[in-house]
């Protein structure tokens, strides 16, 4: 999660890791997650905010929680 927290992000959906040097895009609902996910909030919170913001279901928006981890995980960053 350490690096998690390092990642500079910005308002248009770009994401920056200052130990790579990467960068990437992520959707208006992955960066809702990245920042529900830096500020440390669980996986269950971070849904039920996706429901609030979003036109998405809890299932849904649960499922797009454990995606995203997912994904981070696979890159190395959660």
């Amino acid at each position: 999660m350490q690096r998690l927290h390092q990642l500079a992000l910005s308002d248009e959906g770009f994401v920056f890791d200052p130990q790579t040097g990467d960068s990437f895009q992520v959707s208006e609902t992955g960066m809702a997650v990245l920042h529900a996910l830096k500020a440390g909030r669980s996986d269950e919170e971070t849904a039920q905010q996706l429901v609030a913001d979003f036109d998405v279901s809890l299932e849904e928006a649960r499922r797009d929680c454990t995606d995203f981890r997912s994904q981070l995980k696979n890159f190395g960053l959660a």
